[in-house]
């Protein structure tokens, strides 16, 4: 029977959806026994919260003052020091999993699985390569435990029907001091967050500048969504690097993306292959964007979008 522990994301005592996401696909691996790690100061809150969460059997809080904040090289050791008895060990594929996985894969001398799509049995599973062209299917060796990242892009949260027991531990892991946390510099925002959100605007290079960007921003908040750039238009200053959504960027799956004068590079499609309905607005029509999208409105967007927010207040 495989034995599964996952690594909790969380910030500020809320539980990112990715955790949810992450169970979801840990759940379709046969006669699973999924566990789920909270590295924390004092995880009460985000403990309660994972407890909750529907094929979770145990939930182990790990608290230690050390862990005030979610940093990999900390969390690392102390995941490793948890792993013993455990065939998988799984974190999201977002930054958080990203920067944490490879660290703990190193740790205990093991190849890293990257982006689980779908899962195929306990050790072969499939993943997108070549910036998701292509889909691979891989098998892990049967005699070390399976570190890996899950695409959360390609999972929906399992749903808040469970009850969980709940543990303490205290992993005696030796935590290094190279490393420590400093201080965070991030733009406040009401929108929610780009990885999450279930409705998405995205604006590219089209945009000619950052003061233009406003109406992406102006439609975003009209409709309730996250705002998303392209590389292009993250590049030109336009955006924030944190809005980036491809390859290089954020993946996500919202039901619905409207990408306004970005021209579809591949790069960008990776981000967004998942979504459920995507809206594209360009001022030509043979952009690749049209390919992919299932609404394409051709025109000037300086037009079309203000006329849009309009309609939609």
């Amino acid at each position: 029977m495989a034995k599964i522990l996952i690594i909790a994301e969380h910030c500020d005592g809320i539980v990112n959806p990715s955790t949810a996401k992450c169970v979801a696909c840990a759940a379709e691996i046969t006669d699973a026994s999924i566990d789920v790690a909270v590295f924390a100061e004092n995880g009460e809150t985000v403990v309660g919260e994972v407890a909750a969460m529907g094929s979770v059997d145990k939930v182990i809080q790990v608290n230690n003052n050390t862990n005030t904040r979610a940093l990999a090289a900390v969390i690392a050791p102390q995941v490793v020091a948890l792993a013993d008895g455990y065939s998988h060990i799984f974190g999201p594929s977002t930054t958080f999993g990203k920067d944490l996985m490879p660290r703990v894969a190193a740790l205990m001398d093991v190849n890293q699985l990257s982006d689980i799509m779908e899962v195929l049995g306990s050790h072969r599973f499939k993943r997108p390569i070549y910036a998701g062209n292509a889909v691979v299917t891989v098998e892990a060796p049967q005699d070390k435990p399976v570190i890996a990242t899950v695409r959360i892009a390609s999972y929906k949260a399992v749903p808040s029907d469970g009850s969980a027991k709940i543990e303490s531990a205290s992993p005696d892991a030796e935590i290094p001091g190279h490393t420590r946390f400093v201080e965070v510099l991030s733009g406040e925002s009401d929108r929610p967050d780009l990885q999450t959100a279930s409705l998405v605007v995205s604006g590219g290079r089209a945009l000619s500048s950052e003061e233009d960007f406003n109406i992406i921003y102006e439609l975003a908040d009209t409709i309730g969504a996250g705002a998303g750039a392209s590389r292009a238009a993250v590049d030109a200053g336009y955006a924030p690097n944190e809005m980036q959504v491809g390859q290089t960027g954020k993946i996500i799956a919202p039901d619905l993306y409207i990408a306004i004068g970005i021209s579809g590079a591949i790069q960008h499609l990776t981000g967004i292959k998942d979504a459920g309905t995507i809206v594209a607005i360009n001022k030509d029509p043979e952009a690749p964007i049209f390919e992919v999208a299932d609404i394409g409105l051709v025109g000037d967007l300086f037009d079309m979008v203000p006329e849009l927010t309009a309609a939609l207040s």
